[in-house]
Protein backbone atom coordinates (compact mmCIF):
# COMPACT_ATOMS: atom_id res chain seq x y z
CA UNK A 1 0.00 0.00 0.00
CA UNK A 2 1.44 3.33 -1.08
CA UNK A 3 1.93 6.06 1.41
CA UNK A 4 -0.31 9.12 1.12
CA UNK A 5 1.10 12.13 -0.64
CA UNK A 6 2.15 14.85 1.78
CA UNK A 7 0.94 18.36 1.09
CA UNK A 8 2.13 21.47 2.87
CA UNK A 9 2.17 25.21 2.35
CA UNK A 10 5.30 27.32 2.68
CA UNK A 11 6.33 30.89 2.00
CA UNK A 12 9.41 31.62 -0.11
CA UNK A 13 11.33 34.86 -0.51
CA UNK A 14 11.33 35.68 -4.22
CA UNK A 15 14.71 37.41 -3.90
CA UNK A 16 16.88 34.87 -2.07
CA UNK A 17 14.74 31.72 -1.73
CA UNK A 18 14.46 31.82 2.09
CA UNK A 19 11.71 29.45 3.27
CA UNK A 20 9.32 30.27 6.11
CA UNK A 21 6.32 28.51 7.60
CA UNK A 22 4.41 31.81 7.80
CA UNK A 23 4.31 35.06 5.89
CA UNK A 24 6.88 37.66 6.90
CA UNK A 25 6.99 41.31 5.95
CA UNK A 26 10.79 41.46 5.91
CA UNK A 27 13.06 38.63 4.84
CA UNK A 28 15.53 37.79 7.65
CA UNK A 29 18.09 36.58 5.09
CA UNK A 30 18.30 39.31 2.43
CA UNK A 31 16.27 41.98 4.33
CA UNK A 32 13.98 42.69 1.37
CA UNK A 33 10.41 43.82 2.09
CA UNK A 34 7.16 42.20 0.86
CA UNK A 35 9.03 39.49 -1.06
CA UNK A 36 7.33 36.37 0.37
CA UNK A 37 4.94 34.37 -1.78
CA UNK A 38 2.89 31.35 -0.81
CA UNK A 39 3.55 28.06 -2.57
CA UNK A 40 1.92 24.65 -2.19
CA UNK A 41 4.46 21.84 -2.00
CA UNK A 42 3.45 18.24 -2.70
CA UNK A 43 5.99 15.53 -1.96
CA UNK A 44 5.47 11.82 -2.57
CA UNK A 45 7.12 8.86 -0.89
CA UNK A 46 10.83 8.26 -1.00
CA UNK A 47 10.63 6.14 -4.15
CA UNK A 48 8.82 8.83 -6.13
CA UNK A 49 11.01 11.68 -4.90
CA UNK A 50 14.10 9.71 -5.78
CA UNK A 51 13.04 9.03 -9.36
CA UNK A 52 15.78 7.92 -11.62
CA UNK A 53 17.69 10.82 -13.12
CA UNK A 54 20.86 9.02 -14.04
CA UNK A 55 23.02 6.12 -12.95
CA UNK A 56 22.13 5.12 -9.37
CA UNK A 57 25.19 4.41 -7.28
CA UNK A 58 26.35 4.60 -3.67
CA UNK A 59 29.52 6.62 -3.09
CA UNK A 60 32.08 5.59 -0.49
CA UNK A 61 34.65 7.83 1.25
CA UNK A 62 38.09 7.63 -0.37
CA UNK A 63 41.43 9.01 0.78
CA UNK A 64 42.49 12.00 -1.27
CA UNK A 65 45.85 10.34 -1.97
CA UNK A 66 44.07 7.32 -3.48
CA UNK A 67 41.95 9.33 -5.92
CA UNK A 68 43.10 8.78 -9.49
CA UNK A 69 44.01 12.09 -11.08
CA UNK A 70 44.14 12.74 -14.80
CA UNK A 71 44.56 15.98 -16.73
CA UNK A 72 41.27 17.80 -17.09
CA UNK A 73 39.66 17.06 -20.45
CA UNK A 74 37.70 19.88 -22.05
CA UNK A 75 35.41 20.02 -25.06
CA UNK A 76 36.26 22.84 -27.45
CA UNK A 77 33.20 24.77 -28.63
CA UNK A 78 34.81 26.02 -31.88
CA UNK A 79 34.09 29.52 -30.50
CA UNK A 80 37.28 31.20 -29.29
CA UNK A 81 35.40 33.78 -27.20
CA UNK A 82 33.23 31.22 -25.41
CA UNK A 83 36.21 28.91 -24.82
CA UNK A 84 38.12 31.80 -23.25
CA UNK A 85 35.29 32.71 -20.89
CA UNK A 86 34.77 29.06 -19.89
CA UNK A 87 38.48 28.69 -19.12
CA UNK A 88 39.51 26.64 -22.15
CA UNK A 89 36.35 24.75 -23.12
CA UNK A 90 33.44 22.79 -21.65
CA UNK A 91 34.22 20.53 -18.70
CA UNK A 92 32.31 17.19 -18.90
CA UNK A 93 29.66 16.94 -16.20
CA UNK A 94 29.55 20.69 -15.57
CA UNK A 95 26.40 22.77 -15.17
CA UNK A 96 26.62 26.20 -16.81
CA UNK A 97 24.06 29.00 -16.33
CA UNK A 98 23.83 31.72 -19.00
CA UNK A 99 21.86 34.84 -18.02
CA UNK A 100 21.00 38.03 -19.84
CA UNK A 101 18.27 40.47 -20.79
CA UNK A 102 15.48 39.46 -23.19
CA UNK A 103 16.54 39.78 -26.82
CA UNK A 104 20.24 40.08 -26.02
CA UNK A 105 21.10 36.88 -27.97
CA UNK A 106 21.38 34.05 -25.39
CA UNK A 107 19.39 31.51 -27.40
CA UNK A 108 21.06 32.58 -30.64
CA UNK A 109 24.54 32.09 -29.19
CA UNK A 110 23.90 28.61 -27.80
CA UNK A 111 22.01 27.45 -30.91
CA UNK A 112 24.86 28.71 -33.07
CA UNK A 113 27.41 26.84 -30.92
CA UNK A 114 25.26 23.68 -31.02
CA UNK A 115 25.12 23.80 -34.82
CA UNK A 116 28.90 24.17 -35.10
CA UNK A 117 29.94 21.44 -32.66
CA UNK A 118 30.64 17.97 -34.14
CA UNK A 119 28.81 16.35 -31.23
CA UNK A 120 25.47 14.76 -30.47
CA UNK A 121 23.51 17.56 -28.78
CA UNK A 122 20.04 17.72 -27.25
CA UNK A 123 18.51 21.22 -27.39
CA UNK A 124 15.48 21.48 -25.08
CA UNK A 125 13.19 24.47 -25.56
CA UNK A 126 10.30 25.37 -23.31
CA UNK A 127 9.64 28.73 -24.98
CA UNK A 128 9.68 28.07 -28.73
CA UNK A 129 8.22 25.44 -31.03
CA UNK A 130 10.28 23.22 -33.29
CA UNK A 131 9.31 25.29 -36.35
CA UNK A 132 10.46 28.51 -34.66
CA UNK A 133 13.81 26.98 -33.77
CA UNK A 134 14.22 25.67 -37.34
CA UNK A 135 13.45 29.17 -38.65
CA UNK A 136 16.22 30.61 -36.50
CA UNK A 137 18.58 27.81 -37.55
CA UNK A 138 17.95 28.62 -41.22
CA UNK A 139 18.91 32.23 -40.52
CA UNK A 140 22.13 31.17 -38.79
CA UNK A 141 23.00 28.57 -41.43
CA UNK A 142 21.16 29.11 -44.72
CA UNK A 143 22.63 25.94 -46.29
CA UNK A 144 21.30 23.73 -43.48
CA UNK A 145 19.39 21.41 -45.83
CA UNK A 146 22.43 20.77 -47.99
CA UNK A 147 24.67 20.00 -44.97
CA UNK A 148 22.30 17.53 -43.33
CA UNK A 149 23.42 13.93 -43.20
CA UNK A 150 20.35 11.70 -43.35
CA UNK A 151 22.27 8.44 -43.58
CA UNK A 152 22.45 8.00 -39.79
CA UNK A 153 19.55 6.27 -38.07
CA UNK A 154 17.66 8.21 -35.38
CA UNK A 155 18.78 5.86 -32.61
CA UNK A 156 22.43 5.85 -33.67
CA UNK A 157 25.03 8.49 -32.97
CA UNK A 158 26.17 10.24 -36.17
CA UNK A 159 29.88 10.21 -37.00
CA UNK A 160 32.04 12.50 -34.88
CA UNK A 161 33.86 14.29 -37.68
CA UNK A 162 32.00 16.97 -39.56
CA UNK A 163 28.69 16.25 -37.83
CA UNK A 164 27.63 19.89 -37.44
CA UNK A 165 23.89 20.51 -37.35
CA UNK A 166 23.14 16.88 -38.30
CA UNK A 167 23.90 15.87 -34.71
CA UNK A 168 21.53 18.45 -33.19
CA UNK A 169 18.24 17.15 -31.78
CA UNK A 170 15.39 19.49 -30.78
CA UNK A 171 13.00 18.66 -27.93
CA UNK A 172 10.10 20.94 -26.96
CA UNK A 173 9.32 19.90 -23.39
CA UNK A 174 9.03 21.50 -19.95
CA UNK A 175 8.81 18.47 -17.63
CA UNK A 176 12.19 17.59 -16.18
CA UNK A 177 11.19 13.94 -15.81
CA UNK A 178 10.41 13.66 -19.53
CA UNK A 179 13.53 15.61 -20.48
CA UNK A 180 15.84 13.38 -18.45
CA UNK A 181 14.14 10.25 -19.79
CA UNK A 182 14.71 11.39 -23.38
CA UNK A 183 18.31 12.30 -22.54
CA UNK A 184 18.95 8.81 -21.16
CA UNK A 185 17.57 7.23 -24.34
CA UNK A 186 19.37 9.59 -26.75
CA UNK A 187 22.68 9.66 -24.80
CA UNK A 188 23.80 13.10 -26.05
CA UNK A 189 27.21 14.60 -25.41
CA UNK A 190 25.76 18.02 -24.51
CA UNK A 191 22.36 19.21 -23.25
CA UNK A 192 21.07 22.79 -23.64
CA UNK A 193 18.02 23.98 -21.66
CA UNK A 194 16.14 27.08 -22.84
CA UNK A 195 15.15 28.19 -20.25
CA UNK A 196 15.29 26.99 -16.65
CA UNK A 197 12.37 29.25 -15.63
CA UNK A 198 10.01 27.32 -17.94
CA UNK A 199 10.76 23.89 -16.44
CA UNK A 200 8.66 22.16 -13.83
CA UNK A 201 9.12 19.04 -11.73
CA UNK A 202 6.32 16.67 -10.77
CA UNK A 203 7.83 16.41 -7.29
CA UNK A 204 6.89 20.02 -6.48
CA UNK A 205 3.32 21.35 -6.77
CA UNK A 206 3.88 24.97 -7.75
CA UNK A 207 3.90 27.06 -10.89
CA UNK A 208 6.89 26.99 -13.27
CA UNK A 209 9.32 29.82 -12.54
CA UNK A 210 8.62 29.86 -8.80
CA UNK A 211 11.46 29.64 -6.30
CA UNK A 212 10.80 26.02 -5.33
CA UNK A 213 10.38 24.86 -8.95
CA UNK A 214 13.56 26.55 -10.17
CA UNK A 215 15.53 25.13 -7.26
CA UNK A 216 14.17 21.58 -7.69
CA UNK A 217 14.63 21.54 -11.49
CA UNK A 218 18.19 22.80 -11.17
CA UNK A 219 18.95 20.13 -8.56
CA UNK A 220 17.66 17.38 -10.88
CA UNK A 221 19.73 18.69 -13.81
CA UNK A 222 22.76 18.94 -11.53
CA UNK A 223 22.40 15.28 -10.47
CA UNK A 224 22.00 14.23 -14.09
CA UNK A 225 25.13 16.14 -15.16
CA UNK A 226 27.32 14.79 -12.36
CA UNK A 227 26.17 11.17 -12.65
CA UNK A 228 26.26 10.95 -16.45
CA UNK A 229 29.28 13.29 -17.01
CA UNK A 230 27.24 15.11 -19.67
CA UNK A 231 27.65 18.92 -19.59
CA UNK A 232 24.42 20.92 -19.32
CA UNK A 233 23.90 24.54 -20.39
CA UNK A 234 20.93 26.41 -18.90
CA UNK A 235 19.58 29.75 -20.08
CA UNK A 236 18.20 31.93 -17.28
CA UNK A 237 16.16 35.12 -17.35
CA UNK A 238 17.15 38.15 -15.31
CA UNK A 239 15.13 40.56 -13.19
CA UNK A 240 14.73 44.30 -13.68
CA UNK A 241 17.72 44.79 -11.35
CA UNK A 242 19.96 42.79 -13.71
CA UNK A 243 20.14 39.71 -11.44
CA UNK A 244 19.35 36.17 -12.55
CA UNK A 245 15.71 35.42 -11.77
CA UNK A 246 15.02 32.84 -9.10
CA UNK A 247 16.65 32.21 -5.72
CA UNK A 248 20.23 33.26 -5.12
CA UNK A 249 21.03 29.64 -4.28
CA UNK A 250 20.67 28.90 -8.02
CA UNK A 251 24.03 30.58 -8.69
CA UNK A 252 25.65 28.57 -5.87
CA UNK A 253 24.38 25.25 -7.24
CA UNK A 254 25.79 25.58 -10.76
CA UNK A 255 29.48 25.33 -11.69
CA UNK A 256 29.68 28.37 -13.97
CA UNK A 257 27.61 31.54 -14.24
CA UNK A 258 27.91 33.54 -17.48
CA UNK A 259 26.35 36.96 -17.97
CA UNK A 260 25.46 38.22 -21.46
CA UNK A 261 25.52 42.03 -21.46
CA UNK A 262 25.15 44.82 -23.95
CA UNK A 263 22.81 47.45 -25.25
CA UNK A 264 20.30 46.22 -27.81
CA UNK A 265 20.90 49.47 -29.70
CA UNK A 266 24.57 48.53 -30.13
CA UNK A 267 25.89 45.69 -32.24
CA UNK A 268 28.43 44.48 -29.69
CA UNK A 269 27.73 42.05 -26.84
CA UNK A 270 29.85 41.25 -23.80
CA UNK A 271 30.00 37.74 -22.30
CA UNK A 272 31.33 37.77 -18.72
CA UNK A 273 32.18 34.93 -16.36
CA UNK A 274 30.74 35.86 -12.96
CA UNK A 275 31.56 32.49 -11.39
CA UNK A 276 33.69 29.66 -12.73
CA UNK A 277 34.85 26.63 -10.75
CA UNK A 278 37.07 25.48 -13.61
CA UNK A 279 38.72 28.74 -14.67
CA UNK A 280 39.17 32.44 -14.03
CA UNK A 281 36.06 34.32 -12.92
CA UNK A 282 37.04 37.61 -14.56
CA UNK A 283 37.20 36.63 -18.22
CA UNK A 284 35.41 38.52 -20.96
CA UNK A 285 34.34 37.69 -24.51
CA UNK A 286 33.22 40.18 -27.14
CA UNK A 287 30.67 39.40 -29.87
CA UNK A 288 29.23 41.36 -32.75
CA UNK A 289 25.56 40.79 -33.55
CA UNK A 290 25.12 40.24 -37.28
CA UNK A 291 22.25 39.12 -39.46
CA UNK A 292 23.54 35.54 -39.51
CA UNK A 293 24.32 35.24 -35.80
CA UNK A 294 27.11 36.15 -33.40
CA UNK A 295 30.64 36.80 -34.61
CA UNK A 296 33.49 36.64 -32.12
CA UNK A 297 35.68 39.75 -32.00
CA UNK A 298 39.31 38.66 -31.67
CA UNK A 299 40.70 42.19 -31.14
CA UNK A 300 38.14 44.24 -29.20
CA UNK A 301 40.53 47.21 -28.90
CA UNK A 302 40.03 48.06 -32.58
CA UNK A 303 36.23 48.17 -32.27
CA UNK A 304 36.22 50.07 -28.96
CA UNK A 305 38.34 52.88 -30.39
CA UNK A 306 36.60 55.32 -32.70
CA UNK A 307 38.28 56.37 -35.91
CA UNK A 308 38.61 60.15 -35.54
CA UNK A 309 39.90 62.25 -38.40
CA UNK A 310 40.49 65.31 -36.20
CA UNK A 311 41.56 65.84 -32.60
CA UNK A 312 38.69 66.52 -30.20
CA UNK A 313 38.80 67.69 -26.60
CA UNK A 314 37.50 65.47 -23.82
CA UNK A 315 38.64 62.19 -25.42
CA UNK A 316 41.33 59.92 -23.93
CA UNK A 317 42.39 56.31 -24.45
CA UNK A 318 42.95 54.04 -21.45
CA UNK A 319 44.47 50.56 -21.23
CA UNK A 320 42.35 48.17 -19.18
CA UNK A 321 42.39 44.46 -18.36
CA UNK A 322 39.45 42.07 -18.40
CA UNK A 323 40.66 38.74 -17.05
CA UNK A 324 43.85 37.98 -18.96
CA UNK A 325 42.88 40.13 -21.95
CA UNK A 326 44.27 43.68 -22.28
CA UNK A 327 42.04 46.16 -24.11
CA UNK A 328 42.24 49.80 -25.13
CA UNK A 329 39.02 51.73 -24.60
CA UNK A 330 38.02 55.27 -25.35
CA UNK A 331 36.88 57.41 -22.42
CA UNK A 332 34.89 60.55 -23.20
CA UNK A 333 34.13 63.50 -20.93
CA UNK A 334 32.03 66.62 -21.34
CA UNK A 335 32.37 69.53 -18.90
CA UNK A 336 30.09 72.55 -19.32
CA UNK A 337 28.71 75.33 -17.10
CA UNK A 338 25.57 74.39 -15.20
CA UNK A 339 22.48 76.35 -16.28
CA UNK A 340 20.00 74.67 -13.93
CA UNK A 341 21.58 75.72 -10.64
CA UNK A 342 22.32 72.15 -9.50
CA UNK A 343 25.25 70.58 -11.38
CA UNK A 344 24.54 67.31 -13.14
CA UNK A 345 26.79 64.28 -12.74
CA UNK A 346 26.29 61.36 -15.09
CA UNK A 347 28.48 58.34 -15.90
CA UNK A 348 27.77 55.67 -18.52
CA UNK A 349 29.77 52.46 -18.17
CA UNK A 350 31.60 53.70 -15.06
CA UNK A 351 30.88 53.92 -11.33
CA UNK A 352 29.34 57.34 -10.63
CA UNK A 353 30.66 57.33 -7.05
CA UNK A 354 34.22 56.90 -8.26
CA UNK A 355 33.63 59.70 -10.78
CA UNK A 356 32.61 62.02 -7.91
CA UNK A 357 35.81 61.04 -6.07
CA UNK A 358 37.96 61.91 -9.10
CA UNK A 359 36.20 65.27 -9.45
CA UNK A 360 36.84 66.02 -5.75
CA UNK A 361 40.54 65.17 -6.21
CA UNK A 362 40.81 67.52 -9.19
CA UNK A 363 39.16 70.34 -7.25
CA UNK A 364 41.09 69.85 -3.99
CA UNK A 365 44.55 68.90 -5.26
CA UNK A 366 44.75 70.57 -8.69
CA UNK A 367 42.61 73.70 -8.22
CA UNK A 368 40.04 73.02 -10.97
CA UNK A 369 36.71 74.64 -10.07
CA UNK A 370 34.22 71.97 -11.08
CA UNK A 371 31.65 72.55 -8.34
CA UNK A 372 29.29 74.49 -10.65
CA UNK A 373 30.00 72.50 -13.80
CA UNK A 374 28.00 69.69 -15.41
CA UNK A 375 30.18 66.63 -15.93
CA UNK A 376 29.25 63.69 -18.17
CA UNK A 377 31.42 60.59 -18.63
CA UNK A 378 31.01 57.83 -21.20
CA UNK A 379 32.82 54.56 -21.92
CA UNK A 380 32.43 53.88 -25.64
CA UNK A 381 31.22 50.55 -27.00
CA UNK A 382 28.38 50.08 -24.52
CA UNK A 383 30.50 48.15 -21.99
CA UNK A 384 31.06 48.70 -18.27
CA UNK A 385 34.57 48.93 -16.83
CA UNK A 386 35.51 48.51 -13.16
CA UNK A 387 39.29 48.55 -13.59
CA UNK A 388 40.79 51.44 -11.53
CA UNK A 389 43.60 51.72 -14.10
CA UNK A 390 41.35 53.91 -16.28
CA UNK A 391 41.30 56.64 -13.58
CA UNK A 392 44.20 58.52 -15.16
CA UNK A 393 42.59 58.49 -18.60
CA UNK A 394 39.28 59.74 -17.19
CA UNK A 395 41.01 62.55 -15.29
CA UNK A 396 42.86 63.64 -18.44
CA UNK A 397 39.65 63.58 -20.51
CA UNK A 398 37.89 65.75 -17.88
CA UNK A 399 40.74 68.28 -17.87
CA UNK A 400 40.85 68.24 -21.68
CA UNK A 401 37.15 69.05 -21.91
CA UNK A 402 37.34 71.67 -19.14
CA UNK A 403 40.21 73.49 -20.89
CA UNK A 404 38.90 72.65 -24.39
CA UNK A 405 42.36 71.42 -25.39
CA UNK A 406 42.66 68.11 -27.29
CA UNK A 407 45.08 65.54 -25.96
CA UNK A 408 48.11 64.65 -28.11
CA UNK A 409 47.39 61.96 -30.72
CA UNK A 410 48.61 58.38 -30.22
CA UNK A 411 48.71 58.87 -26.43
CA UNK A 412 47.17 56.51 -23.84
CA UNK A 413 47.05 56.09 -20.06
CA UNK A 414 47.18 53.36 -17.39
CA UNK A 415 47.17 54.46 -13.75
CA UNK A 416 45.02 54.57 -10.63
CA UNK A 417 44.40 57.95 -8.96
CA UNK A 418 44.51 58.18 -5.16
CA UNK A 419 42.81 60.67 -2.87
CA UNK A 420 45.99 62.66 -2.40
CA UNK A 421 46.41 63.05 -6.17
CA UNK A 422 49.14 60.41 -6.51
CA UNK A 423 49.27 58.01 -9.45
CA UNK A 424 49.24 54.50 -8.05
CA UNK A 425 50.69 51.40 -9.69
CA UNK A 426 48.52 48.95 -11.64
CA UNK A 427 48.94 45.22 -12.09
CA UNK A 428 50.32 43.44 -15.18
CA UNK A 429 51.62 46.62 -16.72
CA UNK A 430 53.77 44.68 -19.22
CA UNK A 431 50.68 43.34 -21.00
CA UNK A 432 49.19 46.82 -21.11
CA UNK A 433 52.34 48.27 -22.68
CA UNK A 434 52.50 45.47 -25.26
CA UNK A 435 48.85 46.00 -26.25
CA UNK A 436 49.32 49.76 -26.65
CA UNK A 437 52.45 49.22 -28.74
CA UNK A 438 50.70 46.64 -30.92
CA UNK A 439 47.93 49.09 -31.81
CA UNK A 440 50.39 51.80 -32.85
CA UNK A 441 50.33 54.17 -29.87
CA UNK A 442 53.48 56.21 -29.35
CA UNK A 443 53.20 57.37 -25.71
CA UNK A 444 51.91 55.69 -22.56
CA UNK A 445 51.61 57.35 -19.15
CA UNK A 446 51.99 55.02 -16.17
CA UNK A 447 52.79 55.28 -12.46
CA UNK A 448 56.41 55.75 -11.48
CA UNK A 449 55.96 52.89 -9.02
CA UNK A 450 55.51 50.56 -12.01
CA UNK A 451 58.72 51.91 -13.57
CA UNK A 452 61.01 50.01 -11.17
CA UNK A 453 59.96 46.57 -12.43
CA UNK A 454 60.11 47.32 -16.16
CA UNK A 455 62.77 46.89 -18.80
CA UNK A 456 61.77 49.66 -21.21
CA UNK A 457 64.47 48.75 -23.73
CA UNK A 458 62.17 45.93 -24.90
CA UNK A 459 59.48 48.35 -26.12
CA UNK A 460 59.44 50.87 -28.93
CA UNK A 461 56.64 52.88 -27.33
CA UNK A 462 57.65 55.82 -25.12
CA UNK A 463 56.67 55.11 -21.52
CA UNK A 464 56.38 58.19 -19.26
CA UNK A 465 56.34 57.50 -15.52
CA UNK A 466 54.53 60.07 -13.34
CA UNK A 467 53.83 60.26 -9.62
CA UNK A 468 51.26 63.09 -9.31
CA UNK A 469 48.40 64.44 -11.39
CA UNK A 470 50.22 67.79 -11.54
CA UNK A 471 53.04 66.14 -13.49
CA UNK A 472 50.59 64.79 -16.06
CA UNK A 473 48.89 68.19 -16.41
CA UNK A 474 52.23 69.94 -16.87
CA UNK A 475 53.35 67.41 -19.48
CA UNK A 476 50.14 67.46 -21.53
CA UNK A 477 48.72 70.97 -21.14
CA UNK A 478 51.81 73.01 -20.21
Amino acid sequence: MNRAVKTRTAYFCQSCGYESAKWLGKCPSCESWNSFAEEVIVKGNGKQAGAKTGVNRVNQPVKISEIEFSPQYRISTADAELDRVLGGGIVPGSLVLLGGEPGIGKSTLLLQVAMQLPLKILYVSGEESQQQIRLRANRLQPDLNQNEDTSAKPDEAPPQSGMGASGLYILTETSTQHILKQAEQLEPQLVIIDSVQTLYSAHIESTPGSVSQVRECTAELLRFAKESHIPVFMIGHITKDGLIAGPKILEHMVDTVLQFEGDRHHTYRILRAIKNRFGAAAELGVYEMQGNGMRGVNNPSEVLLSQREEALSGVAVSVTLEGIRPMLIETQALVSPSVYGTPQRSATGFDSRRMNMLLAVLEKRCGFRLGMKDVFLNITGGIRIDDPAIDLGLVCSIISSHEDIPLPPHCCFAGEVGLSGEIRAVNRVEQRIAEAEKLGFETLYISRYNRKELNLSRYKIEVIAVGKIEEVIGSLFG
